[in-house]
């Protein structure tokens, strides 16, 4: 295990002086330490110092004043899935979070950490092969590797050619990119809000970079706005085995219904890119619409527009689609949920 320096601050400030004092720079925060911990154990991160969060008072969900919640960056997954506001308003988020993980993880793994997951590309992970991610200019072993957990969306760069095929592996981000939830965080510089929409990034040509923030900023809490969709909602996810698997494909989907005809439309997609992946363009074929597999066809084809496959994870691009059919056929409750 590389050494490392390791401080507990009690309030927010003092966080944030922690992670920058570090002469090296290359501080990590940490809490449940779920997916960081394995990434040391593997060499892949090496922080100089350690500066742990979980003494931070950041572990409430409350009201917000525009009608929404808020999700405090320390509340636990398992926490959050079994609140009873969480479930009463926003059950597309508790069941995203169940169909995640394992409940000893879930236990662990908190709200605020799970946006930072790492992708599970083999190649990240094997410090004996080249990535991009790990070591930008050192190449993408899954381009012309085992690529059947990859991305088919998203991946272009400004020179055309891919430099990062590799899919972020949360669950819970995808409900909240298709809730439209906001990301509280403080720097420096003081608060700041990041859409969900652009808090994760592509890879483009810097895909050693997984989000938005900056380096020394701090997530606090995740706002839900007040529209969570608790009538007309599913999150199906496909995957190799029953639990304890990350998403070959997973859809997100929150309906609002006139009759049979749709008034919004919300549709995320997760185990596809580097990112939740939603297209306005693709949910506004929805808005007005009967509720017909004709009207989900259009959309999961608009949704999946671009999408490129690289041999083994070609088969993808079908499954999405039918994902997307089925999975709005369960959310109108025209389908059954297995």
């Amino acid at each position: 295990m590389h050494p490392f320096s390791y401080a507990r601050p009690q309030d927010v400030k003092t966080a944030l002086d922690e992670l920058t004092a570090e002469p090296t720079h290359t501080a990590k925060f940490i809490a449940g330490g779920t997916n960081l911990i394995d990434l040391m154990k593997e060499n892949v991160e090496r922080p100089g110092r350690l500066v742990d969060i979980n003494w931070l008072p950041l572990a409430t969900i409350t009201d917000t004043e525009g009608g929404g919640l808020r999700l405090g960056a320390l509340v636990t997954n398992a926490d959050t899935a079994y609140n009873e506001q969480v479930i009463a308003r926003y059950p597309l988020l508790s069941q995203t979070i169940l169909a995640g993980a394992s409940p000893q993880l879930r236990n662990m793994a908190t709200n605020g950490g799970n946006l930072f997951q790492r992708n599970r590309c083999f190649y990240f992970y094997d410090r004996a092969t080249p990535c991009n991610k790990r070591q930008p200019g050192s190449g993408c072993g899954a381009l012309n590797g085992y690529n059947r957990i990859h991305a088919i969306l998203g991946t272009e760069s400004s020179a055309n050619s891919p430099q990062c095929i590799a899919t972020h592996p949360s669950d819970m981000c995808v409900a909240l990119a298709a809730l439209e939830a906001v990301v509280r965080v403080t720097g420096p510089n003081g608060e700041r809000t990041i859409p969900m929409a652009d808090f994760h990034r592509l890879p483009g040509d810097e895909p050693q970079y997984d989000n938005t923030l900056q380096p020394d900023e701090l997530v606090t809490a995740i706002d839900l706005p007040a529209k969570g969709f608790p009538d007309y909602h599913t999150y199906l996810k496909l995957r190799d085995r029953a639990s304890y698997a990350f998403a070959l494909v997973s859809v997100a989907v929150g309906l609002e219904l006139d009759g049979d005809t749709i008034t919004d439309a919300r549709l995320a997609l997760g185990g596809v890119a580097h990112k939740p992946w939603r297209r306005p363009e693709a949910e506004a074929l929805l808005i007005g619409k009967p509720t017909t597999k004709e009207n989900y066809s259009r959309a999961a084809e608009s949704l999946l527009e671009g999408a490129q496959g690289f041999g083994h994870n070609t088969f993808k691009i079908e499954l999405a689609k039918r994902a997307i059919v089925r999975a709005l056929g369960i959310a109108a409750r025209q389908e059954p949920t297995e």
